[in-house]
């Protein structure tokens, strides 16, 4: 066995059961370990550690697989792993047709996402039985790829796997992005999976991340409860998840704001799909920054705003920048409340945590010269479980504030 062995006093983070190693953490590598391949990790005492996916190119040289030595990494190992997964979502999850079915180390399996859309049996032409989304994100799952798919279509009966692995973490791991059908058939142009009764297309092909925010069905849940009769505001809405679950909970009416004119597009289709009120529904194809502050200038309120921006952090040397830009958005949200009007602020920015979050949206309420008061503490579903010794797997925040 091919064995990474660690600088003295480096074994900490892994006793603590943290799945990552970086490159820095290592004083040698015995053999040539190619991307992928299972190493042998132990301490610089020759202790054992954990098994884990070397990746040559990648900060993050070992991402562990298992803290028991007597564990091998098989077929039989991710057949496990994702039967595991699969059985936690079924019982967990309820009422959508949209889960997110592994969740990287948090289900023992770095680097990979999965998410699975049941398509609704109602929509001609649908992929029989739904969809599996795959990103392959890391060296290691890359190289038993073929062993996750056949476990994840044995697990599900789903026998549709499409890989959506046209993302820039591969780059860092000397992988190229791909896309393309992996098992069964090609996604339909569009899927129709149904979350909480409402219908959404989903562009598994070309939509962002594996063509749904799967992250947010809980907080679109949230906002439909509280959006009776509110006049509400969506920015950066893409296909309009929040602004659809503000139309089923009743809103008076939704202003939504993108610049991606193929979304609202689509957006459009889905408020079609529900039989909502296109009335009801304003399309802004425009920069939600500059939006923002016109209709602030304009005298504009809402009762309800939702501001989930893309990810501003991608990584810690953008944070500052990104603050600013967290910080003028939510500076423009209060002041377009009205008095006891809802916020729903969110950063999906991983370097950005919580405490930080908080620290820069409470700024923009004092800007504002509002009082702020939090009523809830956001973040994703429980298909989205975290490891309690891996912080950085939350990296969806969000706030739900009122203005007092």
């Amino acid at each position: 066995m091919q064995t990474v062995t660690l600088k003295p006093s480096k074994e900490k983070s892994l006793l603590r059961r943290h799945p990552w190693i970086y490159a820095n953490a290592i004083d040698r590598v015995d053999g040539k370990p190619a991307p992928g391949a299972t190493v042998l990790v132990r301490a610089h005492d020759g202790r054992f550690l954990a098994r884990g996916a070397y990746s040559p190119q990648s900060q993050i040289r070992v991402r562990v697989w298992s803290f028991d030595e007597h564990e091998p990494i098989d077929h039989a190992f991710f057949k496990r792993r994702v039967q595991r997964s699969v059985a936690h979502r079924t019982t967990m999850v309820s009422g959508t047709g949209a889960v997110r079915l592994v969740f990287g180390e948090a289900d023992g399996l770095p680097g990979l996402i999965v998410d699975y859309y049941v398509a609704d049996t109602a929509e001609a032409g649908a992929a029989p039985r739904g969809q599996l989304v795959c990103q392959f994100m890391a060296a290691g799952v890359e190289a038993w790829k073929d062993a996750i798919v056949a476990a994840l279509t044995g697990a599900t009966g789903c026998p549709n796997v499409y890989e959506r692995s046209d993302v820039s973490i591969r780059d860092k791991e000397g992988l190229e992005q791909t896309t393309g059908v992996l098992a069964g058939d090609a996604p339909p142009a569009t899927l129709i999976a149904n979350e909480n009764g409402v219908r959404y297309h989903v562009d598994v092909p070309n939509g962002h991340k594996t063509g749904f925010y799967v992250d947010q069905r809980d907080n679109r849940a949230l906002v439909a409860q509280y959006a009776a009769d509110r006049d509400v505001l969506n920015c950066f809405c893409y296909t309009g998840g929040f602004s659809l679950a503000a139309l089923k909970g009743g809103a008076k009416r939704v202003v939504s704001i993108d610049s991606s004119g193929d979304a609202l597009a689509l957006a459009q289709q889905n408020v079609a799909a529900n039989g909502f009120d296109a009335e009801r529904a304003t399309w802004l194809d425009a920069d939600a920054f500059k939006t923002l502050r016109r209709l602030v200038d304009e005298g504009e309120r809402f009762d309800l705003i939702v501001l989930d921006p893309p990810k501003f952090a991608p990584t810690r040397d953008s944070v500052d920048r990104a603050a600013r830009a967290y910080k003028d958005i939510n500076l423009s949200g209060f002041k377009l409340l009205r008095p006891g009007g809802l916020l729903f602020t969110y950063s999906c920015s991983g370097a950005i945590d919580m405490d930080l979050f908080q620290k820069i949206v409470a700024g923009a309420a004092a800007d504002a010269k509002v009082d702020a008061r939090i009523l809830k503490r956001l973040g994703a579903g429980v298909d989205h479980p975290l490891l309690a010794a891996f912080p950085e797997g939350e990296y969806l925040k969000g706030l739900l504030l009122q203005i007092v």
